[in-house]
Parts: structure tokens; sequence; C-alpha cells
């Protein structure tokens, strides 16, 4: 089952004010066969196509996870500045979420992007859509998905994943497959605990780029766990992410590296920096793999 979401334009304007950032995306021409990736820290990214179409994948643009933390006796408070302003993601062709946690579903993210004119279209999970619709985003610009669901946003086709919940607070957790056309395809694991259904469903689709968080702190995949999980898709680049950002729930990213070694994967380690654009293009030969859609 899928669905084809409407894009909205994004050309930058002469004299824009937008941060470096966003001028760089708008101005970015991507080769055919390739991908930009931006790590937004956390498990935030934001992809762009050749086709021009730019997407982002759980933006946490904000700090409002440090009073949540403090609540609990724990250090969330920001390590690092945001790379862009909420109202920056105004003009992307959609936003995804994975589920409905603070740090994924930010109110200091969807509320200043909305009141900048901001209206979507989302791509959600029941739980994070109920989230998003109460913090006003239009009903109507709501995508609700679930694992095996497949949308269309231009050149990119994205296909909801299953994962793991770690907690009762919210069971609608998914990844996403996300596939550029003639380009690479990548796997965003999203927050999930580990069981070999992850490999099972992801790895007939044979993703070149794993995305996979790393924090074992809150249930989610041990760096040991992510590297078992890489040795079964068998990505040609890994990315380790989720483990940067809190003080109280941040681990070194070359603990997934050693991790992959273990597996004989070390050259696959791939770690990103916040906020610095990254062109990813297709391995050759191009791998014969199913259609997500």
């Amino acid at each position: 089952m899928k669905s084809r979401v409407k894009s909205n334009s994004h050309g930058a304007r002469r004299g824009s004010s937008k941060p470096a950032l966003r001028r760089a995306l708008d101005k970015l021409r991507v080769p055919r066969g390739s991908v930009a990736l931006v790590w937004l820290g956390q498990a935030g990214f934001i992809l762009k196509s050749p086709g021009g179409k730019i997407i982002a994948i759980d933006p946490y643009l904000s700090n409002s996870c440090a009073p949540l933390g403090a609540s609990v006796g724990v250090n969330m408070d920001r390590l690092f500045p945001i790379p862009l302003a909420p109202a920056d993601l105004k003009g992307f062709d959609a936003l995804i979420f994975s589920h409905s946690h603070q740090d994924h579903v930010d109110p200091e993210t969807i509320q200043p992007y909305l009141k900048a004119g901001g209206a979507g279209p989302f791509i959600a999970p029941h739980e994070a859509a109920d989230k998003l619709r109460s913090l006003g985003a239009p009903a109507s610009e709501i995508e609700v998905t679930w694992s095996n669901h497949t949308h269309l946003v231009g050149d990119f086709t994205l296909r909801t994943t299953f994962a793991i919940p770690g907690g009762g607070d919210d069971l609608t957790h998914v990844g996403y497959l996300v596939d550029v056309r003639d380009g690479p395809r990548l796997y965003f694991t999203c927050d999930t605990d580990y069981n070999e259904i992850l490999s099972i469903s992801v790895a007939p689709y044979r993703p070149d780029i794993m995305a996979t968080v790393i924090n074992p702190a809150f249930r989610n995949l041990s760096p040991a766990e992510a590297a078992r999980l890489a040795k079964a898709i068998g990505p040609k680049w890994v990315i380790p992410c989720h483990h940067d950002l809190f003080p109280d729930n941040s681990l070194p990213d070359r603990l997934l590296k050693t991790n992959l070694m273990v597996h004989g994967m070390a050259d696959a380690f791939c770690p990103l920096e916040h906020g610095k654009i990254r062109l990813f293009a297709t391995p050759t030969p191009r791998k014969k793999r199913p259609p997500l859609a």
C-alpha cells in the first residue's frame, strides 16, 4: 500500500536571511545516482534528492528536553547548538517521524515551524500523528504510517519498517527505508531495541546505508547490537546516531567501529559531522534488489 505526498517549493530567495545550512541545501544540486545527507544530531537527518526534494526525519531543533530530564534527575541539556532553526524547515517536501518522544516530535520544533507558515506534509505512525495534531499540525497534512506502508515524495520512496519500542508510553515506533531513484538506498533504524526481525524484514531490500541508534541506556540498540544488525543486513556504510546530544545518554561513536571490526566490517564505519552536507553515490555495480513499493 502506498501514498503520494504533495510537494512544496523551496527555492532560495535573493537576499535570504536563512542560515548557512539551509542556503547550502537550497543551492545544492545533487548528482544523479546520489543523495545528500545531513545529520542534525540525535536521530535527526535531512536528505536531498537529485530531483530537488528535501525531507527531514525526526528533527529535534530545540533544548526542550532539558527541563523534562531535570524533572527526573537526568541531564538532557544539549551538548551542541542547533544547526538550523525550526522555522527553516518551512518549504521542506515532508517531515517524517518515527515515534512521539519529545526528542523526535518536539513541541519547540513543530510549533515554531507551524507559526512560520510551515504546514507539512507530515508522515508519522499513530501516536506521533496524534501528538502532531495536538501541537496544531493540520490533520489534512498528516499521513499516518505503519510497518510495510510506503510513501512517495518526488523521487524519494519511503517504506516504513518494524521497530521495537523501549517502553509502554508509545507502542507505535517505526523505522524507515528510503530509496532515491537511481541512487542509494538508506535504512534508518530509528529508536528500537534489538530483535532478529529487524534484519529479517530489512535485509531483503539491501540498503547501501544504515543509520543506527547506539544508546542502550534507554533500551535502544547498543553498539554491539547495532554491529550485529549491520552484519546481517550488509550495508556499505554504517552511520552512528542518537549517542551524542545529552550528557546522561551519550557514548563514543567509536564503540560502534570496534564492534563492526569484530564482524569484519570496520571499513563500513561512517560517522557524520553535525550540520554538514555529505553526498553518497550508489555503489557500483548497483545491487539487484526488490523495489520498496
